[in-house]
């Protein structure tokens, strides 16, 4: 049975993966500190032979015991909220993190797929945004945190394969979205359906032209796990490059919930992207894949996880304790 580690495990798109491996068969080593994961995303595969938990924070010394076949790192806050709230434990789990775990690589042998995202490319004055597009980022501005923490996770990623030959994938995620997400994290999916759902008014900071494409969590987890396969040891684009402004997504949201809340808008934050969409055509060419949910198919289904949640839940605000995280 061959095993993989993946670290951020107890978060939205961690979880999923968790569960893809272990429906592939994998033995899954599952590593959190939980800052801003949860384990309700992760309880039911408790009970398995085939799954452990770790507590344990990457940006500090890794050690897993025996053989280690893949390494997937998918550890650091991933919501402007959180970002913002921990700037240097961001940038810690994108520097000091993945320095630990290609270290951890290059001592197993193993073969590791990090997770950059779409924010490498900042706000772009390209589009829509190719693999070959160096970007356009502010590295003191707020986002920067965030922004240059994946450029160099990318950075240090490729060194580790020219200089020691660790065997490395790169995958670049664009917005994706389905269930397991945090209603109150800040991005727009979750916001929007929570806003909804309690009755209040949409939220839509700028004026609502800017835009993002939104891909779904199968389609999102299907990518990676045909990269993390594949020989390319180049960054790749995941992502749907289906795109819409924020203001017809939220006029979309409106629609699906049936309600009748207006649209206020509120001031676009700093370094904000005004533009996002992937060129996938290396996904295409070399994984031979493209998404297959559509959007209107998509929010449908994260509507229905998210109108089952308690009226307690869809209530609850974020109160999370960042104070030790300096």
């Amino acid at each position: 049975m061959k095993k993989v580690l993946i670290t951020g495990a107890a978060g939205f798109l961690g979880s999923h993966l968790c569960d893809r491996f272990i429906k592939e068969g994998y033995y899954v080593i599952a590593m959190d500190n939980l800052i801003t994961g949860d384990l309700k995303n992760i309880e039911h595969l408790f009970p398995l032979e085939q799954f452990e938990f770790q507590h344990h924070d990457v940006s500090k010394f890794v050690h897993i015991p025996g053989k280690l076949d893949y390494i997937l790192h998918f550890a650091s806050p991933a919501s402007p909220i959180d970002y913002l709230k921990i700037p240097i434990e961001t940038l810690k789990v994108g520097s000091l993190g993945t320095l630990n775990l290609l270290g951890l690589a290059k001592e197993k042998n193993a073969r590791i797929l990090v997770a950059s995202t779409s924010e490498v490319y900042g706000d772009p004055l390209v589009h829509p945004q190719s693999e070959e597009y160096y970007g356009n980022v502010s590295p003191i501005g707020p986002r920067g945190v965030y922004d240059e923490a994946k450029r160099f996770m990318e950075s240090i990623t490729m060194a580790y394969h020219r200089f020691h030959n660790v065997d490395t994938r790169i995958v670049r995620i664009f917005n994706t979205y389905g269930s397991r997400m945090r209603l109150n994290d800040g991005r727009v999916v979750p916001a929007f359906m929570g806003q909804a759902l309690r009755g209040e008014d949409l939220t839509v900071f700028g004026d609502g032209s800017q835009t993002r494409s939104f891909c779904y969590i199968d389609d999102q987890v299907e990518g990676i796990y045909r990269l993390l396969k594949s020989d390319y040891t180049d960054p790749v684009n995941i992502g749907n490059p289906h795109e819409t402004t924020i203001k017809e997504f939220a006029e979309e949201i409106i629609k699906l919930t049936g309600t009748d809340q207006k649209i206020i808008y509120k001031p676009l934050p700093k370094d904000d992207p005004l533009q996002r969409q992937p060129d996938i055509s290396k996904a295409k060419e070399i994984l031979g894949w493209q998404p297959q949910v559509s959007r209107a198919e998509g929010i449908k289904k994260v509507y229905e996880y998210f109108k089952s949640l308690s009226p307690e839940e869809l209530q609850k605000k974020e109160h999370r304790d960042f104070s030790a995280n300096k």
